[in-house]
């Protein structure tokens, strides 16, 4: 039932305004002055976007640079560039106080080279050197060591990390980074723990890799998504660019498993932006936004967005993907289309539910049906460069399709059918409702008035000749 803004902390936004030898807007690879006072000062235009949940990326105490996060050198600190452990309790407490949730990054495979836990005579076999070839985007992995997580003494000790935010802050939640890289026994461990600490709480699993694997994730019931690698790469490759089948998204649906747990997702820190893949492809911002959240936020799975995608955010791959997030630059439009959509999620329980059905398809054009107990929603997604019309049986006289983006109404025809016509690349998200036919009260009234207004006109224009003839 969430939605999650995925927040990088350092390149969000500034609330301190403090300065530090280390802060440097104009370089991206160190920080740029974003702090979780930020995140605070803008809690209430996340929550009027639609958003449930923020993640935020690691804030512990890291080495010099280390804007990121993943230079853990002190896991029981807050990293001083991003503010204090009260600014981090205030911002808990306020969103609390909206009802919204917070959850933290948890790094459990790597600290840094520098941390004063690596000289610690009692723990020279607790690290190893990394096994992950590191990427532009992942670096950062030049500079740290992997957890032995088969050593029992690290397992508790990672625990006990884990507890520590868990009690210290009254968070939510956890985003597990690189859940794929981590000792599968040890992992297990881990997140059973914390769910039998607090049964409530949010667990997420991250990939460091995009190929990635992870059906092994997926079978650790404690957690609550796991990130569908799939999917984003098939978003990317559809919605950016016209004309490519919408069914495409829906093959990599398992019907053996619940698709309610996939984390889904268009980009993150570690890829190119959504945005600027289909600005590339010369697509209209609104109208692609509006394409891949249907599927995001409508059908089955926990969407998380990346911060910026709402202003929009461009930027072909690392360092680009991670400028600090340009407000001044925000298009009202493409907020609204985050909003609209956040709106459909939270008014239908169906589109939040594990029934979902592809119930039509033409061409680009794909029609597909969430049900739950007694209500039905329809959602039409277009991604063609035409128009398109997909027939479905009809339901009934009395009944009728009403269309709550575009008002929308669809009645039964003589043949029993429901015709559904798309423009090219749009949504509609169809209710059904009682068929109310024409409303021929509100005709003639409208007519009426209409009528008088002529009837006006015509008598002003005749008085007015005769007061020229006159004269």
């Amino acid at each position: 039932e969430e939605i999650i803004y995925d927040i990088f902390v350092d390149r969000y936004n500034n609330g301190r305004q403090a300065p530090s030898e280390q802060v440097d807007v104009n370089d991206t690879y160190t920080y740029n002055g974003g702090d979780i006072k930020g995140v605070t000062d803008m809690l209430e235009q996340i929550q009027e976007m639609g958003f449930t949940t923020i993640s935020l990326s690691p804030i512990m105490e890291n080495a010099e640079k280390g804007y990121h996060g993943y230079w853990i050198e002190d896991p029981y600190a807050v990293e001083e560039e991003f503010g204090t452990m009260e600014d981090l309790k205030e911002l808990v407490e306020e969103a609390h106080s909206r009802k919204m949730k917070i959850m933290l990054e948890f790094v459990p495979n790597y600290i840094a080279k520098s941390s004063p836990i690596v000289e610690e005579t009692d723990k020279e076999n607790w690290f190893q050197d990394v096994t992950v070839e590191p990427t532009d985007a992942t670096e950062w992995l030049e500079d740290v060591y992997e957890y032995d997580q088969t050593n029992p003494d690290v397992q508790q000790y990672l625990i006990d990390t884990a507890l520590f935010w868990m009690n210290e802050v009254d968070i939510d939640g956890f985003k597990i980074h690189a859940a794929e890289q981590a000792d599968e026994t040890f992992l297990e461990e881990l997140v059973t723990t914390l769910k039998e600490e607090d049964p409530y709480l949010y667990l997420i699993a991250t990939t460091l890799q995009e190929d990635a694997d992870t059906e092994h994730l997926l079978d650790i019931e404690e957690f609550d998504a796991v990130a569908n690698v799939e999917a984003s790469k098939r978003m990317n490759d559809i919605f950016a660019k016209p004309d490519e089948a919408v069914e495409g998204m829906f093959d990599i649906r398992n019907e053996d498993r619940d698709n309610t747990r996939d984390l889904l997702y268009v980009d993150n820190i570690n890829t190119a932006r959504f945005s600027n893949n289909f600005g590339d492809e010369g697509r209209n911002a609104v109208t692609t936004w509006s394409l891949a959240l249907s599927y995001l936020y409508l059908t089955p799975g926990v969407p998380i967005i990346y911060q910026g995608s709402e202003v929009p955010m461009y930027g072909p791959g690392y360092p680009e993907n991670r400028y600090l997030v340009d407000f001044s630059s925000s298009d009202p439009d493409v907020e609204e289309v985050f909003e609209t959509f956040a709106s459909a999620r939270e008014e239908f329980g169906a589109l939040v539910d594990v029934d979902f059905e592809q119930y039509a398809v033409d061409e680009g054009f794909s029609l597909f049906k969430r049900t739950l107990d007694k209500e039905t929603v329809y959602v039409a997604i277009n991604n063609d460069s035409n128009s398109r019309v997909v027939r479905i049986p009809g339901m009934g006289e009395d009944l009728q399709l009403y269309g709550i983006l575009h008002d929308d109404t669809i009645r039964e025809n003589d043949d029993g059918e429901l015709l559904i016509g798309m423009e090219r690349e749009s949504v509609e998200i169809f209710v059904i409702q009682p068929n109310t036919g024409f409303n021929w009260g509100f005709i003639s009234f409208v007519s009426g008035v209409l009528l008088i207004f002529v009837i006006a006109i015509v008598f002003l224009s005749v008085k007015q000749r005769k007061r020229e003839k006159s004269a």
